[in-house]
């Protein structure tokens, strides 16, 4: 039976990062992966093929819509099959140099295909294909990063009647003509704004009574807004209770608040949530604890309730589920397991972004949560109509909210709808990060004229009205 200092189970942003910490400690590594293929969502089935799509769509969208006068653009014809190719040939190319490369230079890593679960606390056992016989590896400490996979709610005739998720949705060779969205959060957004901008008629059924309910409401009711103007159909406050075939097509029956309604469609995606991948671990067996979802109960150094084990990622009941904190996540527990740190992250300076087309991206405190420790707010909001690039470029859809402490004036949180928010909303981490308030904003000099002066717009709002102020100012 092989030992190792370190076992990693997984193959996504959380277990590399992991690996690439270890390998770099000299420890005697395991790097386990029986689920996607390296690299996990982020490559495979997440960032990389959905924000290629996404471009692809924004492309399409903007020669029709750049309202510039005297400029008229041809949209020639399509080829979906050929934009998706591209797509999975570019996922492809990073799997293999960002992930499977990478892991061959790794020296002190042993990388193994095959299913873990535990068969006791420093013991599991991998079922690998084509092997008829179980392998068994002994470790010190251990890295769980199985990540999590698509939920599949509860309705009459769902199964049988066929659906997808988002890993079928960025890899179909052709655009469905309808298409029922159950899910508006990240991934209901992101795909219905795609799928729509290649020509499906789509429609979003939300069962809370907002899109993106974690976001703030005047920035999420103004991308519905957004959407509904480019032909989305958005019902919230639904419950989706039957799916079935009628007259060969699919229909969806929901229940609004207006009363009982049907969808007809072509296709159905599902995008109501994601769940930890932990059914198959055998946590009981080693003494890990999960909450009531599966999720694994990870403390602030994540480490669980087994002092040698720690776990990351999606599969974890942390505060974020992204890339970014998976990585970094990874990089710390391997730091805390082998060297006995006790490194944590601030989840509250994590950004995130939804790439929608505005883009919706947010770091911080949001009103309520503001309200909910300070019983006080003190926000901003501010409209990109005020904003000379915008004018420039005609996209003044977009949106700034900023929230401030009201007696120091420290930048608490910030949250905007915009282009490229998901780029500018890190000049906002680092502002929260280092405690800076409007006043030192206001003595920043941005370039004029760039969107990243929405943010310096907002905290002059604060002391002034913008609206009679000039560009040079």
């Amino acid at each position: 039976m092989s030992n190792f200092d370190l076992i990693i189970i997984g193959g996504g942003a959380g277990a590399f990062a992991a690996a690439i910490k270890a390998n770099e400690l000299g420890a005697k590594t395991a790097l386990i992966n029986g689920g996607l293929p390296l690299g996990g969502t982020c490559v495979n089935v997440g960032c990389v093929p959905s924000k290629t799509l996404l471009h692809a769509a924004e492309l399409i969208h903007s020669v029709k819509h750049h309202n510039i006068p005297g400029i008229e653009l041809v949209a020639n014809k399509v080829d979906y099959a050929a934009v998706v190719a591209d797509e999975l040939a570019l996922v492809e190319k990073l799997r293999v140099e960002k992930y499977e490369k990478v892991l061959k230079n790794l020296e002190h890593v042993t990388a193994i295909e095959g299913k873990a679960k535990f068969v006791a606390s420093e013991e599991i056992e991998i079922i690998s294909k084509g092997s008829p016989v179980p392998q068994r590896v002994q470790g010190e400490k251990f890295i769980i990063a199985t990540g999590s996979t698509a939920i599949v709610p509860k309705v009459e005739g769902l199964v049988e009647t066929g659906y997808i998720t988002h890993i079928e949705a960025m890899q179909l060779k052709t655009v469905p003509k309808r298409l029922a969205v159950i899910g508006a959060g990240p991934v209901g957004l992101e795909l219905s704004q795609l799928y729509s901008r290649f020509g499906s008629q789509v429609a979003i059924l939300q069962r809370a009574s907002s899109i993106m309910p974690v976001a703030e409401p005047n920035l999420t009711d103004k991308l519905q807004q957004i959407l509904a103007g480019e032909g989305i159909s958005i019902e919230t406050s639904v419950q989706v209770t039957k799916v079935a075939v009628e007259n060969g097509v699919k229909t969806v029956f929901y229940n609004s608040p207006s009363g009982e309604k049907t969808v007809i469609v072509d296709e159905i995606l599902v995008a109501s949530g994601k769940a930890p991948n932990t059914a198959e671990l055998n946590l009981a067996t080693a003494g890990v604890n999960v909450d009531d979802e599966q999720s694994i109960i990870t403390q602030p150094t994540l480490q669980t309730s087994q002092s040698h084990i720690h776990a990351v990622g999606d599969v974890t009941n942390l505060p974020l589920r992204l890339e970014t904190t998976a990585g970094r996540e990874g990089t710390y527990a391997v730091e805390n397991a082998l060297n006995g740190s006790n490194k944590t992250i601030d989840y509250n300076l994590v950004p995130y972004t939804v790439f929608t087309d505005p883009q919706l991206a947010s770091v911080g405190y949001t009103e309520d949560k503001q309200m909910e420790e300070l019983k006080t707010c003190a926000c901003r909001t501010v409209t990109f109509d005020k904003l000379p690039k915008a004018l420039i470029t005609r996209r003044t859809e977009g949106m700034i909210k900023i929230a401030i402490h009201p007696q120091t004036k420290v930048i608490m949180g910030v949250h905007m709808l915009a282009p490229n928010a998901g780029d500018l909303i890190a000049q906002a981490m680092v502002l929260i990060k280092n405690k800076n308030t409007i006043d030192d904003l206001e003595n920043m000099l941005p370039v004029f004229p760039t969107l990243s002066e929405a943010i310096k717009l907002a905290a002059m709002s604060f002391t002034r009205d913008i609206a009679k102020m000039s560009c040079c100012i």
